[in-house]
């Protein structure tokens, strides 16, 4: 099922990149082995395996998944969980998965579990669209995703009707005075009230300590004893904290574009605003050493980012033509060019957009920013932002005022010119979420779990390199492998760097632990 470059690039939305609404799992942060264990009943379900439908408008729509080299067929099918798993016994929810069998099913090792990030990205979606670079991999396992609860097929998230989300997005997430303020700060009570109404059943429940326990679930109805796990951006944060409740469990891992597990809300906002500006410059020196080639104005990389200072600020005064009757905001231009900065081979069209929106047109800019948000050409959005903020509000405590993220303004500023503004103005979006947080970060330490693959590039925009030593540091002596891609991008494997491909290749097919410390490039 072929994607478009925007697409693609929205499966990896980073924890909180861009946020513009925000949550507590209603859990406790006990071991598992201090949670109710009568669980066997919902452990024995037996799956009915399907054809796979299209995907629903939740999940982003399009085409039902088109069979693998060789036939394979894509399946389909529904896991109850609890709702609450304090209360094992009392209402399910059904979680969408899908899988496509091992190639060689003598030598099968298990079901390799796929997270793509967001939080709020649908599984089920994205591994058809991902699979070409897994097909290696599939001799040996059957490739499984799913919609974590929140999101898409499983038990979602809602919070407001497409064209209410139009309006909403077309708002000015930077305000410039107190009336803006108080305009943001409306907007951001309606979407949480919103949210309320439409799910206040599953905001306490769809956090990610809850996303590892369905993990966990998943692995015993699927029939493999441990947990054999390839995560990616907001996927190695559910993994780390996998490996800290489930240590035993833990088989085969891959954490690919890490989510540093020591940074709370300020802090993690920081770090993606410095990743992003750090892919914007380099985006602005590839242009400057292309010389006339590049079509921005400037031949320094300052000289282009104060052209996009500028061009920002001009949105800010003044939206300039979109898409039909929509226009092309400051926010959106913002989001667009985030959007394009997470892989290189999006920068032609981000060079196009900016060079379009400085004669007036808008239009791929905001393309890329409904891309962000999940909005399809037909103004349809997915539910991937309203389950993004669900997730992240559940999970961290931090609930920052409009003034107490005005107050932090000047330090995401300085960190980056183009980002810091909005990042920065972000910190509130969970200040009127109607449901109280978990932890300041989450803990993801886990002595006894066999060895996990933590692999960091160091170019990427959304979760930053630092983030992978942090991470080994974290789950623990002799836990994490620390692997290294010297290159741009969100997300090393799907790359297509050899190196990097080899390394994990052997050792999900032949166990064989790469050296702590490799470098790719």
């Amino acid at each position: 099922m072929p994607i478009s470059a925007a697409q693609r690039a929205v499966l990896f939305t980073a924890t909180t990149v861009l946020l513009v609404a925000g949550c507590s799992d209603g859990g406790d942060n006990d071991e598992a082995s201090d949670r109710p264990t009568d669980l066997a009943g919902l452990a024995a379900q037996q799956l009915e395996w399907a054809p796979c439908p299209p995907p629903s408008p939740a999940e982003g729509g399009g085409q039902a998944p088109s069979p693998l080299p060789g036939g394979t067929p894509w399946e389909c099918s529904f896991m109850d969980a609890p709702l609450d798993y304090a209360k094992p016994d009392g209402e399910t929810i059904e979680l969408a998965l899908i899988r496509a069998r091992a190639r060689d099913q003598d030598k099968r090792i298990g079901s390799m579990i796929y997270n793509f990030g967001g939080p709020g990205g649908s599984g089920v979606t994205a591994l058809p669209s991902f699979a070409p670079d897994y097909e290696k991999l599939r001799t040996r396992y059957d490739l499984v995703s799913f919609d974590p609860r929140g999101v898409g097929r499983s038990e979602d998230v809602n919070c407001l009707s497409d064209e209410e989300l139009d309006a909403y997005y077309a708002l000015d997430f930077t305000p410039d005075d107190a009336a803006e303020e108080r305009t943001l700060s409306d907007a951001q009570k309606r979407y949480a009230a919103g949210c309320e109404k439409e799910s206040g059943a599953m905001l306490p429940r769809v956090g990610t300590e809850n996303a590892a326990r369905d993990m966990d679930l998943m692995r015993q109805v699927l029939g493999d004893d441990k947990l054999h796990y390839f995560g990616i951006s907001y996927g190695t944060e559910l993994g780390g904290v996998y490996a800290h409740m489930f240590p035993k469990n833990v088989g085969r891992a891959l954490f690919d574009a890490v989510v540093d597990p020591n940074a709370g809300t300020e802090a993690g906002a920081l770090g993606q605003a410095k990743g992003f500006q750090l892919a914007l410059d380099n985006f602005a020196k590839d242009c400057v050493a292309r010389g006339d080639e590049c079509t921005l104005p400037g031949s320094t990389v300052a000289e282009i980012e104060g052209f996009i200072v500028d061009l920002l600020a001009e949105l800010d005064k003044k939206p300039i033509a979109g898409i039909g009757d929509r226009k092309l905001t400051e926010t959106q231009a913002t989001n667009g060019i985030a959007q394009t900065l997470y892989s290189k081979e999006f920068w032609q069209y981000l060079e196009q957009g900016l060079d379009d929106a400085d004669g007036g047109e808008g239009g791929l800019l905001l393309t890329f920013s409904d891309s962000m948000n999940g909005r399809d050409p037909n103004g349809s959005y997915s539910n991937i932002q309203a389950a993004n903020a669900a997730i992240n509000c559940v999970d961290f405590k931090e609930r920052y005022t409009l003034g107490q993220a005005k107050e932090r303004l000047p330090e995401f500023r300085k960190t980056s010119a183009v980002f810091g503004n909005y990042m920065g103005w972000a910190l509130s979006s969970c200040s009127q979420w109607p449901v109280p947080g978990t932890w300041e970060h989450p803990d993801v330490s886990a002595p006894g779990s066999a060895p996990i693959l933590v692999l960091g590039t160091t170019g990427d925009p959304a979760t930053p390199y630092e983030g992978t030593r942090a991470m080994v540091e974290a789950l623990g002596d002799g836990v994490g492998v620390e692997l290294t891609y010297e290159g741009e991008g969100h997300g090393a494997y799907n790359a297509g760097n050899a190196c990097v491909q080899a390394l994990v290749d052997n050792y999900f097919l032949d166990g064989k632990v790469p050296t702590s410390g490799t470098v790719c490039k």
